[in-house]
């Protein structure tokens, strides 16, 4: 127990020494940091170097705050759009004809099919466009997507189910998630909060973003981009669409895509090289491009119009076909504007439209407030244990208190590595810790004082404090530690950020508390000899 050789003291002081230093980045303004980096030769192994920085969270740093919110018509409209387009190819599939063509429902889709031959023949096909509901742990079993019904006159319904409209609402949620991340990321947005709340809502937080008008732009739009003809008339299946180019004035558009921005690989913002406008362009996948191809090769001379989020952006006509896979988008825009389009774009339409419920922006003067309010309570909370421990265990105590600021610092190390996000909770979650980690140094050295009474030596004393106190600090830290990951889990926002500080000062607590206060009490009985406990 007394006795450590020189490699482990070592190897335990360098894991401590690199622990530290990774939280010094944390402490040094980002632009110190890039000059520093900078400043480096060439030939130096820049990975030598801590860089990573805890990013202050939201309540820290001031920024924006938006809560999103599915809007469910416009869900439910796009997925009844996608219905009909599925209904029209299988009729189209089979060669059956529907009386009166396709009927749009609230909720659904419904055709006449009177001929009961006909019927038989397509009814199957519509049936298997209705699909299981998959549950993420048990499987199939929670009911279909949709409602296929049969009336005796012929007409048949397809419509949305309730649970497939629950699914709809959960994977639409999902899916903007990740459409809003890529979104965000592409603008060098430094470290976005993006969390699920509740069952149709976003909530999006951007720490140093004090301006959410363009934030705003960037999420509200859907950016879903489909390539459709013009119709010549205004009757048949035909959508009435605002042109930007004609001054908003409404357009027959078929409903027909011909090729959609779910294929394209790439958006770039670039200059019309006659009119040295701002313009968007754009690459196809393969099977876009194929698709894209052969839509211009079969209209050569009508107008193809580029439709984004319901408004023709533009209608040129097709000259000739257009099979390299890429193409362009104008439309009068400036050069933000173009930007701006080409992000939506790489990052993907969202599922559906999202409208703003709640919008709020912290400044950055409560942001100071709160870290100076922070920064306060926990050194006096630190000053009242470091006074509480060294009067009560004397030099015991000193030793203790120096685990508990290498403790502190092991935190924030961990933290710049992760790259967490430290909120207002989190440094709730530090001054905790302080209390937690010299609670073990006291279960430590309260068994060393009954082993003592009891009549053992002084090297059996304190063996059998760090031996029998063991136990009761792992069952308590493992109980701490439950908590933590349940807050982890099924908490959000700032729950998180007071979870995941407390879950790391759980780890440098055991690291601390006892390989650290082991060795240095070793290190002191082998320097002074002792003969009795210093308290």
């Amino acid at each position: 127990m007394l006795r450590f050789s020189r490699t482990k003291i070592i190897a335990t002081l360098a894991i401590i020494l690199i622990g530290l230093s990774l939280a010094v980045p944390s402490f040094v303004p980002a632009d110190s940091r890039k000059a520093f980096m900078a400043s480096l030769p060439a030939w130096f192994p820049s990975w030598v170097i801590p860089q990573r920085a805890i990013v202050l969270g939201l309540d820290l740093q001031g920024g924006s705050q938006l809560l999103l919110e599915v809007d469910q018509n416009d869900l439910v409209g796009s997925k009844v759009k996608a219905l009909r387009d599925d209904v029209r190819g299988a009729l189209q599939k089979e060669g059956v004809r529907a009386d009166g063509g396709i009927q749009t429902l609230k909720r659904g889709v419904q055709v006449r099919i009177p001929d009961a031959a006909a019927r038989a023949k397509v009814l199957p096909k519509l049936r298997e466009l209705s699909q299981p509901i998959q549950n993420a742990i048990a499987g199939p079993g929670g009911g279909n997507t949709l409602d296929v019904s049969e009336q005796p006159d012929g007409l048949i319904q397809i419509t949305l189910s309730d649970a497939g409209l629950i699914d709809n609402t959960r994977r639409a949620v999902s899916q903007g998630i990740e459409v809003i991340r890529r979104r965000l990321d592409s603008t060098g947005t430094l470290e976005p909060s993006i969390q699920q709340q509740g069952a149709e809502r976003i909530l999006i937080q951007v720490p140093g973003e004090q301006d959410p008008s363009r934030l705003e732009a960037l999420l509200g739009s859907t950016a879903k981009l489909e390539f459709r003809m013009l119709a010549d008339s205004p009757s048949g299946d035909v959508d009435l669409l605002p042109n930007k180019d004609e001054g908003g004035a409404k357009v027959p558009v078929e409903r027909r895509v011909m090729a959609s921005g779910a294929e394209l690989t790439d958006a770039q913002p670039a200059f019309d090289p006659q009119s040295h406008e701002p313009m968007v362009s754009f690459k196809f996948n393969l099977k876009g491009a194929q698709k894209f191809g052969q839509a211009t090769s079969e209209n050569v001379g009508r107008r193809m119009a580029i439709v984004l989020d319901g408004v023709v952006q533009s209608a040129p006509v097709i000259r000739s076909a257009i099979t390299g896979g890429s193409g362009q988008i104008t439309g009068n825009f400036t050069v933000q504007q173009a930007n701006d389009l080409s992000v939506l774009l790489r990052a993907g339409a969202l599922p559906a439209k999202f409208t703003v419920v709640e919008r709020r922006v912290v400044g950055p003067g409560l942001g100071r407030d709160s870290i100076e309010a922070g920064t306060r309570a926990t050194l006096v909370a630190a000053a009242l244990v470091v006074v509480f421990m060294f009067a009560t265990y004397g030099v015991f105590g000193f030793i203790a208190n120096i685990a508990l600021f290498v403790h502190v610092g092991l935190i924030l190390g961990l933290m710049s590595v992760l790259e967490a996000t430290m909120t207002l909770p989190g440094i709730a979650g530090i001054v905790l810790t302080i209390g937690t980690a010299v609670d073990s140094n006291v279960l430590i050295y309260e068994r060393m004082r009954e082993e003592a009474r009891s009549g053992r030596s002084l090297v059996s004393a304190l063996q059998a404090g760090f031996d029998r106190a063991f136990a009761t600090i792992i069952d308590s830290n493992s109980t701490m530690a439950i908590a933590a990951i349940i807050l982890f889990f099924m908490g959000s926002g700032p729950v998180k950020g007071f979870a995941v500080v407390f879950i790391l000062g759980i780890l440098t607590t055991v690291i601390t508390a006892v390989t650290l206060t082991r060795m240095m009490i070793a290190v002191w009985y082998n320097a002074f000899r002792p003969k009795a406990l210093p308290f």
